[in-house]
């Protein structure tokens, strides 16, 4: 349950404080975390303590001690020595880790609950009451960011994350499948849309910096009741979704924000077929070679202006024109015309979706 890194953190600790030796095994020996080397040695004689009644004992030079988990031993504590004061140290030591174990389990448990609400998995019963007896305020304003890293099962992003949020226990880290991190975040009273942006940048440059890890964020809208959590994840995913398809120069993406994107991603895909049918006869608009694509693209960041355009792209302006001129007449649209412009470049964008759409289901 606890890591074996927090049970080395636990007994480091724990040396340093009181200057004596420790060693944390499992109930079948196998040696967890230590702060001397010898400590392999001592693995069958502590399974055969753990098989016994006794919650401790003096032997061979040692003080060992059950750690127990709700009167089951859970793990055995060695602390090397002899005397009262080893004993009474031991027993601190005990005490701790026992306290470890509480926290430990509660977020689990919290981390199961998180999970289920997410996923829509509980009766709105079973909300509010597990939600009372876990102690997590019902009526908290929250947000829920979803981030996602470039490689799968990324640990080290998660415990950055983590580290992140460790301060801030009212909000929840989690994770519901291989990529993706899940952070519902607890806000004051007075934080806004704004605020959240730059929580968004502080967990990239963090995720930048310390987990050298590239990954893009996106977020929900603000929720106000426990049950409406699932709510803005579902928000955040498909944010993610619309922006991966229409803005992957982005790498934070709010629901809120989303543009056209957001209208085009709820179209059904036959609807969408049949658009394309109806404006390209049966082509498709991104099978048009790169020097005119390059063209169209940079025509509408220049927002169809012709002087503008013809300059960035270093040709001439009458060049740039016989260009649009052939497009026009392969597909019926003049750019230079703010209907068609806009008619093409929704067309770009639902040729996007249909193919990110194909490449899901496949």
């Amino acid at each position: 349950m606890i890591s074996n890194q927090i049970l080395q953190s636990t007994i480091d600790g724990m040396k340093n404080i009181a200057r004596v030796e420790m060693s944390v095994y499992d109930v079948d020996g196998k040696l967890l975390a230590t702060t001397f080397p010898e400590a392999v040695q001592y693995e069958e004689f502590v399974s055969g303590f753990a098989d016994s009644d006794a919650d401790n004992q003096e032997s061979r030079g040692c003080q060992l001690f059950k750690v127990n988990d709700e009167n089951r031993a859970e793990y055995i504590l060695l602390v090397r020595g002899n005397g009262n004061d080893v004993y009474m140290v031991g027993k601190m030591a005990v005490f701790q880790l026992q306290n470890l174990i509480v926290a430990y389990k509660e977020r689990f448990d919290k981390d199961n609950f998180i999970k289920n609400l997410l996923l829509d998995n509980l009766l709105l019963v079973d909300i509010y009451n597990r939600a009372k007896k876990l102690h997590i305020d019902q009526n908290a304003r929250r947000l829920v960011f979803i981030v996602e890293t470039k490689h799968e099962k990324d640990g080290g992003a998660l415990e950055t994350i983590r580290t992140l949020f460790v301060a801030k226990s009212k909000d929840f880290i989690t994770a519901v499948d291989e990529k993706n991190i899940i952070i519902v975040k607890e806000l004051a009273a007075n934080e806004s849309y704004s605020d959240m942006d730059k929580v968004a940048k502080t967990v990239l440059d963090m995720l930048n910096t310390e987990a050298m890890s590239s990954a893009r964020i996106s977020y929900g809208t603000i929720v106000n009741d426990i049950k409406e959590v699932s709510k803005s994840y579902k928000e955040a995913k498909m944010a993610l979704d619309v922006g991966k398809i229409f803005y992957s120069e982005k790498v934070i993406v709010p629901y809120n924000n989303l543009g056209i994107g957001r209208l085009i991603y709820q179209l059904p895909l036959p609807l969408c077929k049949m658009f394309i049918k109806e404006i390209f006869d049966g082509k498709s608009p991104d099978e048009f070679d790169e020097e005119t694509l390059s063209t169209i693209n940079k025509f509408f960041e220049n927002s169809l202006n012709v002087s503008e355009t013809s300059r960035q792209l270093y040709i001439h302006r009458n060049t740039l024109v016989y260009r649009l001129d052939k497009l026009q007449k392969s597909t019926g649209l003049d750019l230079r015309k703010f209907e068609d412009a806009i008619t093409f470049k929704i067309a770009l964008m639902v040729v996007k979706y249909m193919k990110y759409m194909e490449s899901i289901n496949y």
